[in-house]
């Protein structure tokens, strides 16, 4: 199937016809993923952040915090909050423990808009879930975890 869509006769290992496939696949999920932000008027990045604010509320995080929790690097958090913020979805304090730091935090505005994106989100896991079953989700993600982890063990 990836010959055909990519319209390429060979590859030049099992790995680069596996590399090839991954992005394909992601390409095939961000794409997807994209059009359920879009739909609400925001962009993965942002969606992202609000899911991360989400599930740090009612404190909130700093930039760095939700930089190291993004799926994918982001050069620019800040933008993506400002944006947030200038929306209403984010609210920006100060740390209680260092009047130095920002934090920032989900608003009801926020919460409400991921609650209302849920059933969509939820429909984008479902189809792969329906597509690759519980043991081939559990099998792909293991595999995706040793390409990503340092030194990740490649005898199993």
């Amino acid at each position: 199937m990836l010959r055909r869509r990519l319209r390429q006769q060979r590859f030049d290992s099992p790995a680069h016809e596996a590399l090839l496939n991954v992005l394909v696949a992601s390409d095939f999920l961000r794409r997807r993923t994209g059009e359920v932000c879009a739909a609400y008027g925001i962009s993965p990045g942002q969606y992202n952040v609000l899911r991360i604010l989400g599930g740090a509320q009612p404190g909130g995080l700093t930039r760095g915090d939700v930089a190291a929790r993004l799926i994918e690097h982001a050069p620019d958090v800040t933008r993506l909050i400002d944006r947030l913020v200038r929306a209403a979805l984010v609210r920006r304090g100060v740390s209680g423990e260092d009047g130095r730091r920002s934090i920032a935090a989900i608003t009801p505005a926020g919460l409400r808009l991921l609650q209302r994106m849920r059933p969509a989100v939820d429909g984008v896991t479902a189809d792969v879930a329906q597509r690759l079953g519980p043991a081939g989700s559990r099998k792909l993600s293991a595999l995706c975890e040793r390409i990503y982890t340092p030194g990740g063990d490649n005898a199993r």
